[in-house]
Parts: C-alpha cells; sequence; structure tokens
C-alpha cells in the first residue's frame, strides 16, 4: 500500500512539473507574440500630399504603398474605413496629422501609426523624375517620429553600359521609389540602423555660425517652422522644412515634433509669419511646442530641371532659436548646384532638387556635431563655388 501512495505521489509529482514547463513555455511564446505584434504597428496609410505642382497618381501611389507595406506582414487599415474616419471627422489635410485627429485613430480605429506622404517632384518627361518624402508618425501621446526617409530618383541617374540602366518608364520610376521607402521602413521595424553615407564637402553650409555649447550632451527637441520662400518654386517653403526633419530625425541627438502639429498650434495662435519668424514668434512657438528649439530660415533658389539637360540649384539660409536664453544658437547659408565638382561624363552629378536638398541639409546637421574652436562662432567652409544662378 506505502509503495502504491508513494508511486501515486511521484506521478502527482511529474504532471505538475509538466503542466508548469508547459505553462511558462505557453507564456513565453505568447510574451514573443506580443513583442512581434508590437514591432509591427496597425498602420494608416494617409492618401499622399502633392507639392510638386504637377498632377500626379495620387491614388496609384497611396495603393502601392498600402500594398507593398502589407506583403510585409505590417497590418493596414483599409481605405473604405480610412475613407470613413477621415470623413466623420471631416479631415481634409493629408500633409500631416495634429494630435486630436491622432488620439482619434487610435481610439476609434485601433491605429499606432500614420504614414505620411509627400510629393515633392513628378515629371513623366524623359527622363521621367520622382522625389517623395515619408514619414511614420505615433499615434501615442508623444506622437513621435518613429522613421522618416526621402527618396528622389531620375531616370538617367545610373545609365550604365550602353544605356542599359536608364528607366524610361514613370511607372517603373514610381515603384523603384516605393520599394525603396518600403525596404527603409521595414529595416526600421526590424531594429536595424539604416547605414548613412557620409557627404562629400561639397555641399557643406558656405556660412556657418553655432554658439559656444551647442549641442550640448542634452537631447533637444526641435520644432520647424514653413521657411520663407522667395523662390520661383512653389511651396519650396515646406519641401526644405520636411529635408530639414527628414535629416534632424536621422541624426538621432534631436527629437523632431510632428509638423502637423506645429502647423495646428500656429493656427490656433493666428501665427502668420509673412515676412519670416520673429523672437517673439520663436518664444510663442517653442511655448506651445514644448520645443527647445525651433528652425526657421528663407529659401532664394529652388530649381529642378525637365529633360536630360540642366542642374538643379538650391539656395537657402536657416537659423535656431533656443528657448530657455532665447538666442540664436545656429546660423547658416547654403548654395549648391547639382553638377558642383563635375567634370567628366556627368560622374556624380545630381539629378533632382530633393536628393542636392538632403545632402546639403545632412551636411549642415553635421557640422552641428563638429567639436572643436574651428567650429565655433562664425566661419566661412572652406569650399565655395559661388551662389546658385
Amino acid at each position: 500500500m506505502t509503495l502504491s501512495i508513494n508511486s501515486m505521489s511521484r506521478s502527482f509529482a511529474f504532471v505538475f512539473v509538466l503542466g508548469f514547463f508547459l505553462l511558462s513555455l505557453s507564456s513565453q511564446t505568447f510574451a514573443a507574440a506580443v513583442s512581434l505584434e508590437n514591432s509591427r504597428p496597425r498602420v494608416a496609410v494617409y492618401i499622399p500630399q502633392n507639392l510638386s505642382g504637377r498632377p500626379v497618381p495620387l491614388r496609384e501611389l497611396r495603393e502601392a504603398l498600402s500594398t507593398s507595406i502589407a506583403s510585409s506582414g505590417i497590418p493596414v487599415l483599409d481605405e473604405a474605413s480610412l475613407n470613413r474616419f477621415m470623413a466623420r471627422h471631416r479631415i481634409r489635410y493629408s500633409g500631416g496629422i495634429d494630435r486630436e485627429s491622432a488620439s482619434f485613430l487610435k481610439n476609434e480605429e485601433k491605429i499606432d501609426a500614420v504614414l505620411l506622404t509627400t510629393i515633392e517632384l513628378y515629371d513623366e518627361n524623359y527622363p521621367p523624375k520622382i522625389g517623395i518624402l515619408s514619414r511614420l508618425v505615433s499615434t501615442a501621446e508623444g506622437m513621435e517620429i518613429l522613421w522618416m526617409e526621402s527618396v528622389a530618383l531620375a531616370g538617367d541617374d545610373s545609365p550604365g553600359i550602353l544605356g542599359l540602366g536608364l528607366i524610361s518608364d514613370p511607372a517603373a520610376l514610381r515603384k523603384k521609389a516605393v520599394q525603396s521607402l518600403v525596404d527603409s521602413l521595414k529595416l526600421h521595424l526590424s531594429g536595424e540602423k539604416a547605414e548613412t553615407k557620409p557627404v562629400n564637402r561639397r555641399y557643406a553650409p558656405r556660412y556657418f555660425y553655432r554658439a559656444d555649447g551647442f549641442p550640448g550632451d542634452r537631447k533637444y527637441t526641435v520644432g520647424v517652422v514653413p521657411f520663407l520662400n522667395a523662390s520661383d518654386r512653389k511651396y519650396a517653403g515646406e519641401i526644405i522644412v520636411l529635408h530639414f526633419l527628414t535629416e534632424l530625425a536621422r541624426d538621432g541627438r534631436f527629437t523632431v515634433i510632428e509638423p502637423g502639429v506645429a502647423r495646428q498650434q500656429l493656427l490656433n495662435m493666428r501665427i502668420i509669419m509673412a515676412e519670416g519668424m520673429t523672437l517673439l514668434d520663436a518664444d510663442h512657438i517653442t511655448l506651445s511646442l514644448g520645443a527647445d528649439l525651433v528652425f526657421s530660415g528663407n529659401v532664394l533658389v529652388y530649381e529642378d530641371f525637365s529633360g536630360p539637360e540642366g542642374a538643379p540649384k538650391i539656395d537657402f539660409s536657416v537659423v535656431a532659436i533656443e528657448r530657455m536664453t532665447k538666442k540664436m544658437v545656429l546660423s547658416s547659408k547654403s548654395y549648391n548646384r547639382g553638377d558642383d565638382g563635375v567634370f567628366f561624363f556627368d560622374r556624380g552629378k545630381v539629378n533632382t532638387a530633393g536628393r542636392l536638398a538632403s545632402f546639403m541639409v545632412r551636411s549642415l546637421v553635421g557640422e552641428v556635431a563638429q567639436a572643436g574652436k574651428e567650429r565655433e562662432g562664425f566661419s566661412e567652409l572652406p569650399y565655395s563655388p559661388g551662389p546658385a544662378k
């Protein structure tokens, strides 16, 4: 009888341990599933904003983005539900998202993030050209910009031997641009950091001032307001802002405020910067946004070109005002052509203003990080081919 009882005890203990092990394994599997789900947020893809000044197949681009993202395993809100949501809340602006709309999306549609896309350039003439800037914005309370990327392509960027690399079909170029953006997004969501190639010194700002001690070891919250547009290119002030947001977010030392939030705050405060940003404007903007810094500036030239001959030209200046000191901590002047430093067979030529702007702004943000007295105070940087004409 004693033997039977001991045997039963051992059997019970074995079943208990086995059950505990299976329960633990199940919990780990569930935790892994939850972690995987969090790394793949449910996304709403807004119809792209068109700042190109030309007709653009916006719905085809949105569908291509949605399909490519969904095929990567990322849940996407269907178009019918998104259209009903936007009609219900009378949302017409697709270039950004404010806090109220983000809260509605999160609570009503269970959306974790919004993909906002802007078309900077679209030209179907040979060689075709396209410029797209895209960002993923969290609908959580902080509305963090989770990822941001720009892509600017021309059909003759890489002609190759006998012109085998030329792209003459605008649809093929659109597909390549969309795939480039989605590949970058997938890489970011996987936890990997994309490699950022160094920028040639010829894209450095021509004149540059940085206050002593800026930037410090702290992380800055930054707002970028529309630049004053004195160029012939419509929307150039808004386009250059998006390039600044992209490079500041890529840098890692700055928390960038969603431009849709900044836009709504400017509307609420009835601030119209017809002649550029004043110190009083900067004070109001930084306080209302909770920003440590606010960037603004002027765009004098922002030119693309159509066809195989020509070069893009960009000329802009920028200032940054700090909230606590109410002082200018950064000022610079930049101008470049796409064929600067190009002498043989168009090697190294930049064919789109979007790509040129990306290089110029990335170089400027890189100058902010330079340590040493040679970068403190006012300086004229070495390479200066003259202003864009």
